[in-house]
């Protein structure tokens, strides 16, 4: 990734986000040919000189300190994700070369957790939204169209992010696809933050890029937040609408995976289609039946899901 370029997109956007009056300042002039707080304007409110903050606007002043990087971010008025970025940008880690693709794995740990959280569906995402492993009720929430073990092979490995812009069954599952197209591109942008020197992380956003004409709208206005917990709507093609909230932990000493969980209200219709997919999932399984983390199955020829989906 271009961190340099980046940074300078990433303080422009902000910036054409701010009006003078906004921030008690008296506008120049008549006449504006940017929209937003000018470098000039920018640079008073963070008490630093003009010729500085364009260079580091422009990803030619290496190295800045907190107490500058803290006080254009006030001027900004950025939040603790933003700021976070916007440190990660200016000062961001190198290794010295972008650094190979290499396949990750969930722990052995992570996937017996995942096999005992049979009522909540739960995945195993790297940081680049590969999905590691699925239990079989996760699996059948958000990729019942694909097979089971492909987290287990590199190759064919889904991966969230790629499936909701480019895949149109995915794109089906949610009728609220807007919302989950700008938190895609939000968390994103803080993975490429935190990860510039990660190859396989650039060419994926390089791909939705090309591909997606959605994606790259959203990705040019420079969208940051983790993203970590809230609510989605899920229009599930054998129990119908969902309502879940999700929880994203990250894990410990995993390079960046994290544990994927949804959950729905107690007593709730999306308590009760969680249920009914679960017992499907439940029923199909029977002797001999996947466990959901890649391995393969010999599932009878008609399940409880198959069933489920002539209603």
């Amino acid at each position: 990734m271009d961190t340099p370029a980046e940074l300078g997109g990433f303080l422009r956007t902000r910036r054409a986000a701010l009006r003078p009056e906004d921030v008690g300042l008296v506008s120049y002039g008549t006449r504006r040919r940017v929209p937003g707080l000018r470098r000039e304007e920018l640079a008073q409110l963070a008490g630093v000189s003009v010729a500085y903050y364009t260079r580091l606007e422009q990803g030619q002043s290496a190295g800045a300190s907190d107490g500058v990087l803290n006080a254009i971010a006030r001027a900004l008025r950025l939040t603790p994700d933003e700021q976070a970025h916007l440190r990660n940008l200016a000062r961001p880690a190198r290794s010295g070369r972008p650094r190979a693709p290499r396949a990750e794995c969930a722990r052995p740990a992570t996937r017996q957790l995942l096999t005992a959280m049979d009522q909540v569906p739960a995945l195993v995402l790297d940081r680049r939204f590969e999905v590691l492993a699925w239990n079989r009720l996760g699996h059948a929430l958000t990729a019942g169209h694909l097979s089971a073990d492909a987290p287990g092979h590199p190759r064919e490995r889904p991966n969230a992010q790629r499936m909701l812009f480019l895949d149109p069954h995915t794109r089906e599952l949610y009728p609220r696809w807007e919302t989950e197209a700008r938190r895609a591109v939000s968390s994103l942008r803080v993975a490429a933050g935190e990860h510039p020197d990660d190859r396989r992380l650039a060419e994926l956003i390089g791909e939705l890029t090309m591909k997606n004409e959605v994606f790259a709208a959203l990705w040019s206005r420079h969208p940051v937040r983790r993203c970590s917990f809230g609510t989605k709507a899920f229009h599930h093609p054998l129990v119908g609408p969902l309502e879940l909230d999700f929880e994203r932990a990250r894990l410990p000493d995993s390079g960046g995976q994290a544990l994927l969980m949804y959950s729905a209200e107690p007593g709730s219709p999306s308590e009760a289609g969680l249920r009914l997919l679960a017992t499907g999932l439940n029923d199909a399984a029977g002797p001999g039946g996947t466990t959901g983390l890649g391995e393969p199955s010999d599932a009878p020829e008609r399940t409880s899901l198959d069933r489920l989906g002539t209603r």
